[in-house]
């Protein structure tokens, strides 16, 4: 066989043990749709705060509990949109939505997840607002890393971009409401798009 034959061979068996370890099914639109959610969410919130007495959250208040509230509505939507073109798209690509790898996808994700979601809980309960913006970004961000081993590698640069603009907002206090909706609301509709056209478009 000619060198070329062989390179060919090694190529088609790569690209098949990269599939069977990876879960390459993940719908660009699923994130287009969880940043339109994102700025959805954070337009009822900024109008809550806006349009309230204080104009700032206390914790123990209708508006922060509003505003919790939307946060959760955002991310149920999210997941469910998630998983409704997720399935989708490995149906029409013939691949199983639950085998192992989505497992080790899902586990890997979750874990730095959960963490930051329970650190954040946390420091609000000692009512330290400030730095929520910031840390919900950088962890998210930290998630997506951790999971891109498992997935479609480019999640990974997304990950990067999410703990980058974290960081700015932790510089920025002030801000952090902003830079939440860059990093979840516009970097997500940016990103799925390209994602769309570069995985999901034959």
């Amino acid at each position: 066989m000619e060198p070329k034959v062989y390179l060919k061979d090694i190529s088609e068996i790569k690209n098949l043990m990269n599939k069977s370890s990876r879960f390459i099914s993940l719908s660009g639109l699923s994130g287009v749709m969880a940043g339109i959610y994102a700025l959805i969410g954070a337009a009822y919130a900024y109008w809550l705060v806006s349009n309230s007495k204080h104009e700032y959250l206390i914790l123990d208040g209708t508006i922060f509990t509003l505003v919790l509230l939307d946060l959760f509505l955002v991310a149920l939507f999210s997941i469910i949109t998630a998983v409704i073109l997720t399935t989708r798209k490995a149906k029409k690509n013939g691949s199983k939505i639950w085998d192992a790898s989505s497992k080790r996808l899902l586990i890997n994700f979750l874990i730095p997840l959960v963490s930051g979601g329970l650190y954040i809980l946390i420091i609000l309960g000692n009512q330290k607002y400030g730095q929520t913006g910031a840390l919900m970004l950088i962890f998210y961000g930290l998630a997506l890393i951790n999971a891109s081993k498992y997935s479609i590698g480019d999640i990974r640069y997304l990950g990067i971009i999410e703990i980058i603009l974290g960081l700015i907002a932790a510089l920025l206090p002030g801000y952090g409401f902003w830079f939440w909706v860059l990093g979840f609301g516009i970097m997500h509709i940016v990103y799925g798009t390209w994602m769309h056209f570069k995985y999901d478009k034959n």
